[in-house]
């Protein structure tokens, strides 16, 4: 079982991206695909929590995420404020949201890192909403690049499942740049 934790503040398309995820996975053949949110008082900017699980086999576990193979965070600010790395396994792949080279970026511990500046890629795109840059969707790229998991071919069918037209069309560009984009460093 592949498990994926998405840090993300609410606006930002989290929970999204988790269902476009598991829906790509879906297509892709996995027979085991769940999505959900954590939710609490959150609002706009607040911190939240969203996790999916990748499996080829049926998923009988829907408990919250304690440690995930995968944490995609889509605002860096959130590495000082909630504490991402304890939600990763130790050699987990850490995929951020940052301008930064992933041996740029101040994190220590045992772990496979990408980087995209997804923030530019959504204001390149003109993905906004309310004029705030939506990085959920290039964040998919990263995902799909770094770790293998699910095509980019089978994250387009995903995003044509929850959108449609221009904004279908706009969202797999993005999606294709930040795959071509992503900035990786393995661990040997």
């Amino acid at each position: 079982m592949h498990e994926v934790i998405w840090h993300g503040r609410g606006g930002q398309g989290v929970v999204i991206a988790a269902q476009i995820l598991a829906e790509s996975a879906y297509l892709q053949g996995f027979k085991g695909v769940t999505s959900a949110p954590t939710f609490g008082p959150e609002r706009r900017g607040a911190p939240l929590i969203a996790f999916t699980r990748i499996s080829d086999t049926p998923i009988r576990t829907f408990a919250q995420i304690e440690k995930a193979d995968i944490a995609v965070v889509l605002d860096q600010s959130l590495l000082s404020v909630v504490d991402v790395l304890g939600t990763l396994k130790p050699r987990g792949l850490l995929l951020i949201n940052t301008p930064q080279k992933p041996e740029e970026v101040a994190v220590k511990g045992c772990l496979n890192i990408a980087t995209v500046d997804a923030t530019a890629i959504a204001l390149r795109f003109h993905l906004l909403k309310e004029g705030a840059p939506m990085v959920n969707t290039p964040m998919l790229g990263v995902l799909s690049r770094a770790s293998g998991l699910v095509s980019p071919e089978y994250m387009e069918k995903g995003l044509k499942w929850k959108m449609t037209g221009t904004a279908a069309a706009t969202n797999i560009a993005a999606l294709r740049a930040a795959y071509e984009e992503t900035n990786m460093k393995k661990l040997s």
